[in-house]
């Protein structure tokens, strides 16, 4: 019997109410809407109220996929949650979510990889769908980015919002066409100190210190991001689509990681792609890091501009350096 692929059945979102404007922004810190949208096509974002775990907003986004897909949570057998703002170091968001939608059946993990977060795990719940080991895993990618971007930074707080999409990975049927067709991954390590959070973990753990010099808050290298992230989005996507003879007439979406308009809109320029096929909202939603590729993914869904049988290319960069692409057939 061939062995199974692995499709996504179901895909639900959430983001918090709390809409924060650049003219909001420009009240808390020197800069103005015209500064943010010229540099980062940013409109607005949403931020959650203080206090609000990214479990809570996983969960919202679970209990949307729950109801589209008519299932209940004790149908899921593994739980992997993309996130860099787990709700505390241990025990894992994954452990809280499980607990939260009482999904009894299930185990779980969290997986750290930044703003590629949500495609490794994709890739990684794929592995278990195509073992044969389960028939439905749950990939999560929530982020509380406000719990540690300085309030105070102008280059940080205009970036980041809050929000999480969550999609239900099932076997393909036998003869069925679609599903995860390939994904490729990579890292670069020596790109750590451009995009970091210094303190917090084992080599600079919480001091009055840390805390002073506001180590606990994102840290990066703007330009030093944005030249690799253009880079190595049009290397890894380009190659994903030459080893499956393809080009971008051949796709009907790229859905890349909402980082900055900037860059999505130079890798597809780079890569000549059809602008109605970029898909974009980070004017609404900011960097929401391990949301982003779930949320464009509902938008381009509601746009009609993603159906059944269409091919998606996905692709990301994050701190580390992390990296990705992946080619889908969309199953429903």
């Amino acid at each position: 019997m061939p062995k199974p692929g692995a499709k996504i059945t179901a895909l639900g979102c959430y983001v918090p109410p709390r809409v924060v404007t650049n003219y909001d922004l420009a009240q808390l810190v020197d800069t103005t809407h015209e500064w943010i949208v010229e540099r980062t096509g940013i409109h607005e974002r949403h931020w959650v109220e203080k206090g609000t775990p990214t479990s809570e907003l996983a969960v919202k986004a679970v209990e949307d996929l729950l109801r589209q897909r008519q299932i209940e949570a004790d149908e899921i057998e593994l739980i992997i949650v993309a996130t860099v703002t787990p709700d505390m170091f241990f025990p894992s968001t994954a452990c809280v979510v499980q607990n939260k939608i009482r999904a009894t059946r299930a185990w779980g993990f969290d997986i750290s990889a930044a703003c590629s977060s949500f495609l490794y795990a994709l890739t990684t719940g794929a592995q278990f769908i195509e073992s044969g080991k389960h028939k439905k895993v749950l990939v999560i990618g929530a982020d509380v980015m406000t719990s540690i971007v300085d309030p105070q930074d102008r280059a940080t707080i205009i970036l980041f919002g809050d929000g999480a999409g969550a999609v239900l990975l099932e076997p393909t049927e036998e003869g069925e066409d679609c599903g995860i067709i390939d994904y490729h991954h990579e890292i670069d390590g020596s790109g750590g100190v451009h995009l970091n959070m210094p303190a917090g973990g084992s080599l600079n753990p919480p001091t009055h210190e840390t805390v002073d010099k506001k180590m606990h808050y994102v840290h990066q290298n703007g330009q030093a991001v944005f030249k690799f992230a253009v880079r190595k989005m049009e290397e890894l996507s380009l190659g994903m689509l030459k080893k499956h003879n393809l080009t971008g007439d051949d796709i009907s979406a790229f859905i890349a990681h909402q980082a900055n308009l900037r860059i999505i809109d130079a890798t597809a320029d780079k890569m000549k792609l059809d602008p109605q096929k970029v898909i974009k909202n980070i004017h609404k939603y900011g960097n929401t890091t391990a949301g982003t590729i779930p949320l464009a993914t509902r938008d381009a869904i509601a746009a009609g501009k993603l159906k059944k049988g269409d091919l998606a290319l996905l692709a990301a960069v994050g701190a580390g350096f992390t990296s990705g692409s992946m080619l889908i057939r969309w199953a429903y």
